[in-house]
């Protein structure tokens, strides 16, 4: 099995940028942001929504790794203003808490 990174990947680790809560609130409020679990890669998941691979966002979803954003993790965001990830996947804002301030990717 080839183990290098797909293009579609690659392309989508460098559209992965850091972000707060307060520029994620206008997304929010539009419906337009999926959380992803920690335990998943983000880009992974983004990619797995682009292709519209929806064997394994559906096992995503089923698990609760994978989810449109609920007002109470929006409140629990709003209250800690954690550092985000966040890639876009039109039309949605796959977003998730960064590991740490050190990491120096998703």
């Amino acid at each position: 099995m080839n183990q290098e990174p797909s293009t579609l990947y690659a392309k989508l680790l460098g559209e992965t940028a850091s972000i707060t809560w307060k520029e994620l609130e206008p997304f929010f409020a539009k419906g337009a942001l999926l959380w992803v679990d920690p335990t998943l890669d983000l880009i992974a998941a983004a990619e797995a929504v682009a292709a519209d691979d929806g064997e394994k966002v559906a096992a995503w979803l089923a698990e609760d790794k994978l989810a449109k954003l609920s007002e109470t993790r929006a409140l629990d965001l709003f209250e800690r203003d954690p550092e985000m990830w966040a890639v876009v996947v039109r039309p949605w804002i796959l977003v998730q808490e960064r590991a740490g301030a050190s990491d120096a990717a998703p």
